[in-house]
């Protein structure tokens, strides 16, 4: 009988420690889980009262206390591999290297958030997470946006270029990445980075992609890839068929790669859409020049400067292109034979007058841009033109200077 009591009175005590290892079990892990339900509700604190400035130090207490619960949460293997650990450490991190401005001790904190993110995505399987997740990597753009801002204005491109990179890894179709990070990888100087960026943009609905393909055209030109330059050009009139910038940049690829006859029809069609485009009409006058129609050359860029009477670039070719019978009628009569006096002195009094009629419109342009040598040079020829030595001597000197 006392047998069996002590029997009973022992299988009561082991039954005891049982319970008490269990509950001791239990309790760990519930501390555990509230240090993660601590840091949660730390962060939603500080979340909803960082941007009050009469708020500030309770944020700061609240994220500091945020840290502290997630740190230790993070290495119980209770709650260390859990999705939501996971997403609440990656979100407390990344503000913490939000409020932190010092890249030094900002980039350790940065880092640990990006982890931390990447293995709640991987494990958040039934997306019980995603706001969260979504949010703090919205805050890493955030941080990334003014870094690479403030590397693209100190003139730092390649690491303008990763800070937008990340952006784009965060928000694949953002506009604002996409753009920024193509930006930064063309004044880097790495065309194919930047091709790639402009190419995903165009296929997206944003306001300046005529202004992209303007641009596309300029970096395959960069790659001296003419054909590849055109082509975009065309691919971006499809799509565009009425952006001025896009038709100008169409007929400037094509002034350039010799195809002037075919581009005049397209600046008629421009001009006839725009009459007032004074760009338009010098474009115009390259056009014809180039295809040997002097006449219409004239004509368009005088339609130019009447438009502008300061516009250089056209008061300029202007100028050339009145000299260039003037010039040609000259050496003509300079090839006279000796019995031909009569015909050379009426051509070179013809070419004297045509000289003297471009005269002023060579002066105009130097005016307008006196360190410009082509002004000065048709200046020069012009007052050679109507035997003025004393102004042509003067107006080498400074040709010269330029020099």
């Amino acid at each position: 009988m006392f047998g069996y009591q002590q029997k009973k009175r022992t299988m009561k005590i082991k039954f005891l420690m049982i319970g008490l290892v269990g509950l001791i079990s239990v309790n760990t892990v519930f501390a555990q889980k509230g240090e993660l339900s601590n840091a949660q509700d730390q962060f939603n604190k500080y979340f909803n009262t960082y941007k009050v400035p009469a708020l500030a130090a309770p944020a700061t207490t609240a994220i500091n206390e945020a840290k502290a619960s997630i740190d230790k949460a993070s290495v119980n293997e209770k709650t260390a591999t859990m999705p939501l650990t996971y997403a609440v450490k990656g979100a407390i991190y990344a503000a913490l290297a939000y409020r932190d401005t010092i890249p030094a001790t900002s980039t350790p904190l940065f880092v640990t958030a990006e982890d931390a993110l990447k293995k709640a995505k991987e494990t958040d399987t039934k997306h019980e997470n995603t706001k969260m997740i979504d949010d703090a990597y919205r805050t890493l753009y955030v941080i990334k946006y003014y870094s690479g801002v403030k590397s693209y204005r100190n003139a730092k491109y390649d690491a303008a270029y990763q800070d937008f990179s990340f952006m784009r890894s965060v928000m694949p179709d953002d506009t604002n990445a996409l753009y920024l990070s193509g930006l930064a990888a063309t004044n880097a100087k790495m065309y194919d980075e930047a091709l790639v960026s402009y190419n995903k943009l165009v296929t997206v609905n944003y306001s300046k992609n005529p202004t992209i393909y303007t641009d596309m055209s300029f970096i395959y030109l960069s790659k001296k890839d003419t054909s590849a330059a055109i082509k975009i050009i065309g691919e971006g009139l499809v799509k565009y068929p009425a952006d001025p910038y896009l038709t100008r940049r169409e007929i400037e690829l094509n002034l350039q790669t010799g195809k002037a006859k075919q581009v005049i029809s397209k600046i008629e069609s421009a001009i006839a859409a725009d009459p007032k485009n004074k760009t338009l009409y010098y474009y115009g006058g390259l056009a014809y020049s180039a295809a040997g129609m002097g006449d219409k050359a004239l004509a368009s860029y005088q339609k130019a400067v009447e438009i502008d009477p300061n516009y250089f670039e056209a008061t300029m070719n202007l100028a050339s292109e009145m000299l260039k019978p003037a010039i040609t009628l000259r050496n003509t009569a300079n090839k006279l034979p000796g019995n031909k006096q009569k015909e050379y002195d009426d051509d070179m009094k013809k070419a004297k007058e045509m000289f003297a009629s471009a005269l002023p419109v060579a002066q105009k342009a130097v005016n307008l841009k006196p360190t410009s040598y082509d002004a000065l040079y048709n200046l020069r020829v012009c007052y050679l033109g109507v035997g003025d030595t004393a102004n042509s001597a003067a107006t080498q000197k400074l040709m010269d200077a330029i020099k």
